[in-house]
């Protein structure tokens, strides 16, 4: 048994180099939370999670409050014993994924350490090792969001995420403008983030038909999912849930209702990597392809989610673009970034990946036996 013997809680804050502005609002930094294990071995696991207001109903204030009680029901647990972690979280408070995720990272990232294998072996081995991220533009003035797109252009990204889902009118002319100033062979990515109704998603889909889009996250308020097939059926374009997505059973509704042809998954969103795995595996049984994507967290926590990645060839779309628009990198080892958007995993056992000493100076608790 590899007996959880002491949890740290830190609160991580980390600028970014200009805001991230998506229509759900502007975001000026990183305001995340690491989570810390260690075992009566010596063990050393990490995690993380970039909790959301408008998408989780979390903030890094409520994750550490609800993480000193997660904290004080898996003390004295064993670590490799994920799925049972995962039932005493659950029982003791619903929802709250967000933090939820950050335990499930540093918990998965010891079991593969007990193992002595690499996360990626842990969650399956690796099958699709071929990982490359979009990079987003934020929403705003279609000339200032087409000089951002040449600006990727220039960097060698093969692929652009765009934010949008203001008016629809406005939306056009954002693409109009963007494909004016790169031309058509760079394909986009586009993400309503919820900001349309069905009508307009539908008119504004068929408008872009031929601006070479791979596919909509969330084009629609994420309570009308019960609308989402209509959109998905009168739309050219893909439609890929995401606000609509967080759980399994999020994914085997929306695969109930043939409401769209693609999951984006976030370790934040689900609950971490345990109930990610969950939604992969509806999704290879449906024949949907999947994107593995995050909030704002470091290269931390988007390790775990590359290496959820690397296991499936379901996963088509990797979004792991954030932490390239911080100011700071406070992860020690982890994913590294290549030429055109490649990401390259750790070959260490574990997740490969750690918080440096600076950053954790102060934790906001400490929970031991």
């Amino acid at each position: 048994m590899t007996t959880i013997a002491k949890i740290e809680l830190h609160r991580l804050r980390i600028p970014l180099k200009k805001p991230f502005i998506t229509s759900l609002g502007p975001n000026l930094e990183a305001d995340n939370v690491v989570v810390v294990l260690r075992t009566d071995e010596g063990l050393i696991g990490y995690g993380e999670c970039s909790p959301f207001w408008t998408i989780n109903g979390e903030t890094a204030e409520t994750c550490l409050a609800v993480g000193k009680h997660l904290a004080g029901a898996l003390l004295g647990s064993d670590a490799t014993d994920i799925e049972g972690a995962h039932e005493r979280m659950d029982r003791l408070i619903f929802g709250n994924n967000s933090i939820k995720s950050a335990f499930d990272i540093a918990l998965h990232d010891i079991s593969a350490q007990a193992a002595g294998i690499s996360l990626s072996d842990l969650l399956g081995g690796v099958r699709n090792t071929d990982l490359i991220t979009d990079y987003t533009v934020s929403i705003g003035d279609a000339e200032a969001m087409a000089m951002d797109a040449i600006d990727i252009v220039r960097r060698g990204f093969q692929v652009i995420k765009v934010k949008l889902g203001g008016t629809g009118n406005d939306d056009i002319m954002r693409i109009q403008a963007i494909r004016k100033a790169i031309g058509l062979a760079i394909p986009l990515r586009i993400d309503a983030n919820q900001g349309w109704d069905p009508d307009t998603a539908i008119r504004v889909l068929n408008t872009l038909a031929n601006d070479n889009i791979q596919h909509c996250e969330e084009p629609i308020p994420r309570w009308q999912f019960m609308e989402m097939r209509r959109v998905k059926e009168a739309s050219p374009i893909p439609i890929m849930a995401d606000e609509s997505c967080s759980d399994h059973r999020d994914a085997e509704r929306l695969i109930s209702l043939d409401a769209c042809q693609r999951f984006n998954i976030k370790l934040g969103k689900s609950g971490g990597l345990f109930k990610a795995k969950k939604i992969m595996a509806l999704a290879e049984r449906a024949g949907m392809e999947v994107q593995i994507g995050g909030f704002l967290e470091s290269r931390l926590a988007f390790t775990a989610s590359a290496h959820l990645a690397a296991t499936s060839k379901a996963v088509r779309f990797c979004d792991m673009d954030t932490p390239m628009m911080f100011s700071a990198d406070p992860v020690q080892g982890g994913i590294t970034y290549g030429p055109c958007g490649e990401l390259q995993l750790p070959t260490t056992i574990g997740l490969g990946a750690s918080i440096l000493a600076e950053w954790l100076l102060k934790p906001t608790h400490v929970i031991h036996q």
